[in-house]
């Protein structure tokens, strides 16, 4: 039932395909993605914005979560010569479901049957994503079930599209019972973030011996990284992120030339997720960072563009993150950033203070952005920024934008904590 994927070019004597418009086709421990009877090795991006520049910068395929909008979503990827892997959302438990629920459980397939029934035909199609990481609930082994039982209705109603279900990272113990539960499933999708320097050989030591997706990858996750005293994450600057990505893409993605059916980079767009910046390739108005610019060359775009500006760090009344900033309300401080400019243009740098964003029931992917708060920003000199810090105790950010009049944009940001006990 397998289709197949690989880097290698030299294809069409290896992999001979059996007439299905998306298909794995298997020789040996090799695997080849064919659509239409053609290589097609994923060049894609997670997201449902600027689909125009991503086919213009090299990229064929998206990602989505989810149903919502499908049409939308398909017609504009066909629009410009792309692929969708189009999600299934299923309930999760934390959220009140019942697997052990027949019933429920075949509401939910029936529910998706119609979805798959819809779309199956739709030209810009290219998989279905049935779930998303409900590896987390896996010790339930009635989700793997679920799982399996709408992967098996797909291959019923709509065989000419592959299945798969997405995990973090690699939960081994998840993944072999995926190899157990799910035999219906024809790819492994894998969203992966700072762990993913070393996840071919990771991959490599479960019992899934079949192909995969890097699903989700980009920068450094919030929950990877180094966290202040009062457990804000610190977030690498867009510079840092773009150097971190290119990194794992070359030691993944393309290293793994028999399993590796391609990959989604995250986000292609804009998303407040802990900050409005941390995943974003974009700004809200559509400037772009300096990871657009190196999926556009790890791609295999070779026109020559304008390069993103560059930030080498930020401090906040001469210090770093790292060093916990804490300072006392009302306090006269000084930022600083250092920047420079690839293509030796003019910057300019905008710079704003908001407070930490809240959790929604302990989720960070569902917050809004704080609002920007007023008359802190004092004096702004060339690189650096003079202000007075909040009047009220708290955890606060503050944020640099760099832009270069290109339509490009960097940017970094500190936290910092405003507290009335005496700083020493």
């Amino acid at each position: 039932m397998l289709l197949s994927c690989s880097t290698n070019p030299e294809v069409t004597e290896k992999y001979v395909p059996d007439g299905r418009k998306v298909q794995i086709v298997q020789k040996g421990d090799s695997f080849m993605l064919m659509r239409n009877g053609e290589p097609y090795f994923i060049k894609g991006a997670a997201g449902y914005d600027h689909y125009g520049r991503l086919s213009e910068y090299g990229g064929n395929s998206v990602r989505v979560w989810h149903s919502v909008n499908a049409q939308q979503v398909l017609d504009s990827a066909h629009k410009y010569g792309l692929t969708v892997t189009l999600g299934l959302w299923m309930a999760r438990e934390r959220e009140g479901f019942n697997y052990y629920d027949k019933e429920l459980v075949a509401e939910q397939t029936e529910r998706l049957r119609e979805v798959v029934l819809r779309f199956k035909n739709h030209p810009a199609l290219l998989m279905w994503g049935v779930g998303n990481e409900l590896y987390a609930e896996g010790s339930n082994v009635k989700v793997w079930d679920a799982i399996n039982q709408v992967a098996e209705m797909i291959h019923e109603v709509d065989p000419d599209h592959p299945t798969t279900t997405t995990v973090m990272n690699v939960p081994d113990k998840e993944i072999n019972l995926i190899v157990k539960r799910c035999p219906a499933l024809d790819v492994l999708s894998i969203n992966s973030f700072g762990a993913m320097h070393n996840l071919p050989s990771e991959i490599a030591e479960t019992d899934w011996k079949g192909p995969y997706i890097i699903s989700e990858f980009g920068a450094r996750g919030y929950w990877e990284t180094y966290h202040t005293l009062w457990t804000a994450p610190i977030e690498q600057t867009s510079s840092e992120k773009a150097e971190f990505a290119r990194d794992r893409y070359k030691r993944s993605v393309l290293a793994d030339t028999k399993r590796c059916l391609g990959s989604y980079v995250f986000m292609w767009g804009n998303k407040q997720e802990v900050t409005s910046t941390w995943f974003s390739l974009f700004n809200e108005t559509g400037e772009e960072t300096a990871l657009v610019h190196e999926m556009r060359q790890l791609w295999g775009d070779t026109t020559t563009f304008n390069q993103a500006p560059y930030i080498a760090y930020i401090q906040l009344d001469k210090k770093f993150a790292l060093d916990q900033i804490y300072v006392n309300p009302g306090q006269e401080i000084e930022a600083a950033t250092f920047a420079s400019d690839p293509d030796g243009d003019e910057l300019s740098m905008e710079w704003e203070v908001l407070p930490e964003a809240e959790k929604l029931d302990g989720n960070a992917d569902k917050q809004v952005r704080p609002k920007a708060l007023q008359q802190v920003l004092l004096q702004q000199e060339g690189n650096k920024q003079r202000l007075r810090t909040p009047e009220k105790e708290g955890a606060y950010r503050l944020y640099v934008y760099v832009r270069d009049g290109h339509n490009n944009i960097a940017t970094a940001n500190v936290p910092f904590y405003v507290t009335q006990k005496p700083m020493k």
